[in-house]
């Protein structure tokens, strides 16, 4: 039991702090595995995935680091989601142009597991020991960067909305 009220204070920023400092250290891994293992889910080329700040402008060919996730340059560490962007570089078919895609993805812990939200896909719930289990977070980007297309292709291809 704390001494006093101001020592009640402490503990309570010392405990906050430490979960504060746990959550980002185990965020930034996994966000790291993601972005390292998402290339090799897809088959594609080494080096059209890469980490990049969740907003704003960025370059999928920069090397960002810890600027990538969403903690970069705080002074103080706060008990959040951490956010970071997943770049996809895709080849054009027809040409030797390039698209590049991006999206975002939230995770933190809860409950003893991390809970993930890739865009605008539903909750994922990962184990803490996350290798090895990180398939339902690649199925998430996966649906993610097809949605963007699909979509909207759909709707263009809708017999109701054709005139004429």
């Amino acid at each position: 039991m704390p001494a006093s009220k101001y020592d009640e204070l402490k503990d309570a920023i010392r405990d906050y702090g430490a979960a504060a400092f746990e959550n980002l250290l185990r965020c930034k891994a996994l966000g790291e595995a993601v972005i390292a293992g998402f290339a090799a889910y897809l088959g594609a080329p080494r080096g059209c995935v890469s980490g990049v700040p969740a907003a704003g402008a960025f370059d999928p060919r920069k090397d960002y680091g810890d600027e990538a996730f969403s903690f970069y340059g705080r002074e103080v560490i706060v008990l959040e989601p951490v956010r970071f962007g997943v770049s996809l570089i895709v080849g054009n078919v027809e040409d030797s142009g390039a698209l590049w895609l991006r999206t975002s993805v939230s995770a933190r812990l809860a409950g003893g597991a991390f809970e993930v939200f890739v865009a605008a896909q539903p909750l994922i719930r990962v184990a803490l020991d996350f290798d090895g289990a990180l398939t339902p977070i690649f199925d998430a980007l996966h649906r993610e960067f097809l949605d963007t297309f699909e979509l909207e292709t759909m709707e263009f291809n809708d017999e109701r909305f054709k005139t004429g």
